[in-house]
């Protein structure tokens, strides 16, 4: 999602190859893929490809081996989950931590940092966050403008082909 400002800015797409991708340490030889935002390591903060200045995301892939603790920091303004798709995990402040199903995404609450624990077996999971834009919020389809107003012109702009550039035959 994009400000009302710039809803209507031209769509961007950047593909990523995996050696574009850094990858930083994160304790008992787990890793880190940063794509978005940065992450802290042994090496110090490290930053990924993906920039986007209105939301200012963190998008981390982390492959954690058995056991593992990785403490990330996280911006208090964002708003942050995770979602775990092998092995197990608990995550929250010491003797605070709760366990999370897997294939499951956990909203977590307000703080400035995330703290993951692994299970025995290892796990692999996405942290997700960004800073919210404070804008209402009107979804139909694959589109997301502020005002229904906004999304019946938007189809009807999409039902009359003005969505389709021409130079590029591609939907803008």
């Amino acid at each position: 999602n994009l400000p009302a400002a710039r809803k209507m800015d031209p769509p961007s797409y950047r593909d990523l190859a995996a050696q574009e991708i850094p990858v930083v340490a994160c304790g008992k030889g787990s890793r880190i893929r940063v794509i978005a935002g940065s992450a802290e390591g042994p090496q110090g903060k490290v930053d990924g490809p993906i920039e986007r200045p209105d939301t200012e995301p963190l998008f981390l892939d982390l492959e954690l081996t058995n056991d593992a603790l990785c403490i990330q920091p996280v911006e208090a303004s964002h708003r942050a989950f995770l979602y775990l798709y092998e092995g197990s995990i608990e995550t929250g402040p010491g003797s605070d931590r709760q366990a999370m199903p897997l294939a499951s995404a956990g909203i977590l609450g307000p703080g400035t940092q995330v703290e993951i624990q692994a299970g025995a077996q290892g796990a692999r999971v996405l942290l997700l966050a960004g800073r919210p834009l404070g804008e209402p919020i009107v979804q139909h389809g694959p589109f997301v403008m502020n005002t229904r107003a906004e999304i019946e012109q938007a189809v009807r702009d999409y039902q009359s082909g003005r969505f389709v550039d021409p130079a590029r035959n591609v939907a803008r």
